[in-house]
């Protein structure tokens, strides 16, 4: 460890006293200058770009914030105290045989225009919360 003196300004005697700080060296010769001439080398357009940067990546990289009200179903039957959609074993086999394809999807986000079926709403749920619910998918 070396010492190195930093001559700095006492304001109320005009005198420069020496002070000493203590560094461990090894092969270089160190200078220390005070924090108000190091933040005087600063370019200010260099750290708004730096910032802007910093602002601009900080919105694109950290997660959208997302619904925290606790409520999963935003709106389907609200005036009652509990949702709780029953479906009978032979309708839902029905429902399967009627389909084109011989699948049925539930919904499970809430969020569908043909609840209990899936309407894809879950689509733009998913992208605007970063949630990753889909349907429940029933097949013959």
């Amino acid at each position: 460890s070396i010492l190195i003196r930093d001559l700095t300004s006492d304001i109320t005697s005009h005198a420069k006293p020496w002070k000493q700080i203590a560094l461990s060296h090894s092969t270089n010769l160190l200078s220390i200058t005070s924090l108000m001439d190091f933040v005087s080398t600063l370019d200010p357009v260099s750290i708004a770009i730096g910032v802007g940067i910093g602002v601009v990546l900080a919105l694109l990289l950290l997660p959208k914030k997302q619904n925290n009200s606790g409520q999963i179903n935003p709106a389907i039957q609200k005036d009652q105290p509990k949702v709780a959609t029953m479906c009978p074993l032979k309708d839902i086999e029905d429902i399967v045989g009627k389909s084109e394809k011989g699948v049925v999807a539930y919904c499970r986000c809430w969020r569908s225009k043909t609840f209990p079926l899936c309407d894809g709403s879950h689509v733009a749920h998913n992208k605007s919360t970063g949630d990753n619910t889909g349907p429940l998918v029933i097949k013959k």
